[in-house]
């Protein structure tokens, strides 16, 4: 799944373009890459502080963890971040319903 991306940057028409609207081609590209790279970061940031979780759930029933606060700690990092890529999904989705709207 590493190499599937599935949201896919919308292209330019370019229906009797001029030549200067064609060179914000790479600006857009470049914005729409730091997004893919922002929520990509936080879907990873997720998937570690599960992965941290779960791991020291393990630690704790199986008597290896020594400080019981850290299991603690890590519970609640891994609901900030998930509460983080909640917030960006639903202000991604909140965008895109506003750009719909949009008369042109």
């Amino acid at each position: 799944m590493e190499g599937v991306s599935f949201i896919t940057p919308m292209q330019l028409w370019n229906i009797g373009g001029t030549l200067s609207e064609t060179q914000d081609m790479p600006a857009i590209n470049a914005e729409a890459s730091l997004f893919k790279n922002v929520f990509k970061n936080t879907v990873n940031q997720v998937k570690e502080t599960q992965a941290d979780v779960e791991y020291k759930q393990y630690l704790l029933s199986t008597g290896q963890l020594d400080d019981a606060h850290t299991l603690p700690i890590a519970e609640a990092k891994a609901s900030l971040s998930m509460d983080v890529l909640i917030t960006l999904r639903n202000k991604t989705l909140e965008s895109y319903n506003e750009l719909i709207k949009m008369n042109v």
